[in-house]
């Protein structure tokens, strides 16, 4: 029953943000350039692991490496979700769209399975 419910809230979120008023982050330049650093950075912590494997490097210092370029893609999605509640959300909730809260709830819901 419940996994039915997610999946009808979730074509439900699916269906409103595909319609023709695509919503948009309002973001300010100072975050959008902090976000696209810590996106860069993580990068380069990608391709280092990539070349960590090709050098056959010991798998725990791998692992070590793997787990530090997860925390910051979370520290990401920590700065992403926090703006979005502040921002994006209370805007819906003072225009009357009480559903952005289900929203919420399963974007939190995709955080936690991580």
């Amino acid at each position: 029953m419940e996994l039915q419910l997610n999946k009808d809230l979730q074509m439900d979120i699916d269906s409103c943000c595909s319609s023709s008023n695509e919503r948009k982050s309002h973001h300010t330049d100072a975050t959008k350039k902090n976000l696209v650093t810590r996106l860069n950075r993580i990068e380069g912590q990608i391709r280092g692991i990539k070349g960590l494997i090709e050098k056959d490097t010991y798998c725990d210092d791998v692992i070590t490496q793997i787990s530090a370029a997860q925390s910051a893609l979370n520290g990401v999605a920590k700065m992403l979700l926090e703006n979005h509640l502040k921002e994006c959300v209370v805007d819906r909730i003072n225009e009357g769209d009480l559903e952005v809260l289900d929203e919420v709830i399963v974007t939190i819901q995709k955080l936690m399975k991580k």
